[in-house]
């Protein structure tokens, strides 16, 4: 496995925290490669974060600057490729599961549990985008995890299946997209190689709605990077097979640790983290709503830097672990 070794992030360098590249081995034999942040001159036990997303996404981009802003107040934190993508290991590339995601999570709750300097009783975990519905799920299975948090939240399952805004929520549409896979998948075993969906589009394109359009400038011009799915060539076109099958949060209402649910006031993707709440049950659950922020302000702090609230955070685990 050969990994990048110099600073190749899509964000500025801490020099009050320690970094370096650390790897470990799923359940299903997949080898995740993450980015490690821990306060410089700390030599007792820490608070521990596993940080990833978003959807398409690598750790280069914002899970990194989640995980290293949090080491600096006090944390050892990871930001990982989960399978299939990044520095990770997985083949074909560019896939998604929902059962093996959850597993990329468990296994870095059981990579922290297991170091010297970390406080295996208090361990938390941040996700963005899709992977804060990949968070909210592990902590549906996962009782070690004190803490959830999920950043400007999607639903992959639902907007999979359902399309943006619920608007293609019927059976002839959902029918359409398995005949799209299936046949994909005939010519993908024919070629043997695995078609890509593509990324997100062209930033200069003006005709698409505006939340479309602030994902090409964030992924395209503000932080793109090489390995990043949605800033070059997006997923397979057969990604969407888990997705599309299963639904997330079946067992929301059961989970007993703390949720934190972050969203914009102004993102189009306000309604999922605002529907997902109403299936948590319990006085350690909150929704928490940044006034003005887009979806992709709450990614790296929008233009200004400002916009993600990381006090918020940072006084919600630690009230919780």
């Amino acid at each position: 496995m050969e990994l990048a070794n110099t600073w190749d992030k899509c964000y500025p360098k801490n020099e009050r925290v320690n970094h370096k590249k650390v790897t470990f081995k799923n359940h299903f034999g997949i080898d995740l490669v993450a980015d490690m942040f821990w306060p410089k001159n700390c030599d007792k036990k820490l608070p521990a974060i596993a940080c990833a997303g978003a959807f398409g996404a690598v750790k280069e981009q914002h899970s990194g600057l989640y995980a290293q802003e949090m080491a600096s107040r006090g944390f050892l934190t990871i930001a990982f490729d989960p399978s299939f993508t990044g520095e990770s290991g997985g083949f074909p590339r560019y896939m998604n599961s929902i059962d093996i995601n959850v597993e990329d999570f468990q296994t870095a709750v059981d990579y922290l549990s297991n170091l010297d300097n970390v406080d295996s009783n208090k361990i938390s975990i941040i996700g963005i985008c899709g992977w804060g519905g990949m968070a909210l799920q592990t902590a549906c299975i996962d009782t070690r995890i004190k803490a959830t948090i999920a950043i400007t939240m999607y639903d992959m399952s639902r907007v999979t299946a359902n399309g943006y805004f619920d608007n293609a929520n019927n059976e002839e549409s959902r029918h359409q997209l398995r005949v799209n896979i299936n046949n994909q998948r005939t010519i993908d075993f024919k070629n043997q190689s695995y078609q890509l969906a593509g990324g997100v589009v062209d930033p200069n394109l003006k005709d698409v709605p505006d939340f479309v359009h602030e994902y090409a400038v964030y992924y395209k011009n503000r932080a793109y990077h090489p390995r990043s799915l949605n800033s070059n060539n997006g997923w397979a076109i057969t990604a969407s097979t888990s997705l599309l099958n299963n639904r997330l949060f079946t067992y929301a209402g059961e989970i007993r640790s703390a949720v934190l649910l972050i969203h914009g006031s102004k993102a189009h993707s306000r309604y999922m983290s605002e529907d997902t709440f109403k299936l948590l049950k319990g006085d350690n659950k909150e929704l928490y709503i940044v006034d003005e922020a887009t979806h992709t302000d709450l990614y790296d702090g929008g233009v200004n830097h400002d916009k993600i609230p990381f006090d918020k955070i940072e006084s919600f685990i630690k009230s919780h672990i």
